[in-house]
C-alpha cells in the first residue's frame, strides 16, 4: 500500500512538472520538464531525507552528545519494534519535531532545541513516539519525498517569471496567458501537494505514539504546549522552506491552526480529544510502557546543559 501511495505521488509529481513546463515552453519545456522530474523522482527516493536535514541545520547525536534524549528515542524504539533510528537536533526556539527516511532501516528523527527544553521528559516522550509512530506506518518516505518536490514545483514560478519578462515566447502556444497561469499553479500546487499527504495519518500516528510510550496524555499534553507556542514563536527555517511544514508534528508556519481543507494538519483541540479519549496503556496494553518510564526518571536527573544548547535548567517533569 505504501509502494503504490508513493509510485502514484511520483507520477502525479511528474504529470504536473511536465504540465508546467508545457504552460511555460510548449513541447520542448515539457521534455525538459519531464527529463528534470524523472532526475528528481530518482533523486529524492535516496536524497530528499537528507536534503531536509540540512535544509534545518540538523546536527546528528548520541549517547555521548545527548545521552538521555539518545536513549529515550532507542528504548522507545524498542517498544515499537524499530530499528534505532539516526537521532537529531536543530536549533529552533520554537518547540517542534519531524521523522524522515526512504524506511525503517534508514530513518531519522530530529527535535529542535525548544522542544527539548520547554516540554518535560514525558511531553517529549510522547512526540517521539508520535515520530516513530511516522516510521513504523511507512509515511516518512511519501513525506519527504512530498516536501522536496513541492519546494521544487515552487521554484517553477520562478521561472515562469522569468518568461514573462522576455519580449516573445514562441515556443509557448499560450503566450503570456500560458506564463501567468504557470505563475499562479506552481505555488498552488506545492500547497495541494502538502495536502494531499492525509491529515488522518496525524490522527493514526498519535493513537501509535501513545501505545509506543504507554501513555496518552504525555502526547496530549505535548501538542498542546508545542501548538501554543508554534503560533508565536517564529521557526525561521521552516518559514523558508513551507513545503515541509507537513512533516512536522505541529505546522510551525504562523497562522494556521484551522481545521479545514487548507490546513496540513487536524486541529490541535480534535488530535488532544482523541488522544484523552484513549485509556492510559500499561502493562496490559499491546505495548509496554516501562522502557520509556525508565528513560524519563534517568532524564529526571539530568545536568543543566543535557537537554539542549542554551538550557539553563533541567526539564522538570509532572513527578516535581
Amino acid at each position: 500500500m505504501n509502494t503504490m501511495r508513493t509510485a502514484m505521488l511520483l507520477a502525479f509529481m511528474t504529470a504536473l512538472f511536465m504540465g508546467v513546463g508545457f504552460l511555460i515552453g510548449g513541447r520542448g519545456g515539457m521534455m525538459i520538464a519531464f527529463v528534470a522530474a524523472a532526475a528528481m523522482n530518482f533523486f529524492s527516493y535516496w536524497n530528499s531525507d537528507k536534503m531536509v536535514l540540512r535544509s534545518y541545520h540538523a546536527q546528528e547525536v548520541d549517547e555521548r552528545t545527548a545521552p538521555e534524549f539518545y536513549v529515550m528515542v532507542r528504548d522507545l524504539a524498542r517498544n515499537a519494534g524499530l530499528p534505532m533510528p539516526k537521532v537529531y537536533v536543530f536549533d529552533s526556539p520554537q518547540p517542534n519535531a519531524f521523522a524522515t527516511g526512504r524506511n525503517p532501516e534508514n530513518a531519522a528523527v530530529a527535535a529542535s532545541t525548544g522542544l527539548l527544553q520547554r516540554l518535560t521528559p514525558e511531553e517529549v516522550a510522547g512526540v517521539m513516539a508520535h515520530e516513530l509512530a511516522h516510521i513504523e506506518n511507512g509515511d516518512t518516505l511519501t513525506m519527504t519525498i512530498t516536501a522536496t518536490l513541492a519546494g521544487a514545483i515552487s521554484m517553477l514560478s520562478n521561472i515562469a517569471f522569468l518568461f514573462s519578462g522576455g519580449r516573445d515566447n514562441r515556443n509557448n502556444p499560450l503566450g503570456v496567458i500560458g506564463v501567468i497561469v504557470a505563475m499562479i499553479v506552481a505555488p498552488l500546487a506545492a500547497t495541494l501537494v502538502q495536502m494531499a499527504i492525509s491529515r488522518t495519518r496525524e490522527y493514526a500516528a498519535d493513537r501509535r505514539g501513545a501505545e509506543i510510550c504507554g501513555q496518552p496524555r504525555w502526547l496530549a499534553s505535548a501538542l498542546q504546549k508545542i501548538a501554543g507556542d508554534a503560533s508565536r514563536i517564529e521557526n525561521v527555517d521552516a518559514e523558508r522552506n513551507p513545503a515541509t511544514a507537513h512533516m512536522f508534528i505541529i505546522n510551525p508556519l504562523n497562522g494556521q491552526r484551522m481545521d479545514n481543507l487548507f490546513s496540513t494538519h487536524p486541529d490541535t483541540r480534535n488530535r488532544v480529544e482523541a488522544l484523552l479519549a484513549m485509556n492510559d496503556i500499561g502493562p496490559k496494553g499491546s505495548t509496554p510502557a516501562e522502557p520509556t518510564a525508565k528513560a524519563t526518571r534517568r532524564a529526571q536527573s539530568v545536568p543543566k546543559t543535557g537537554w539542549g544548547r542554551g538550557n539553563s535548567s533541567p526539564p522538570q517533569g509532572p513527578w516535581s
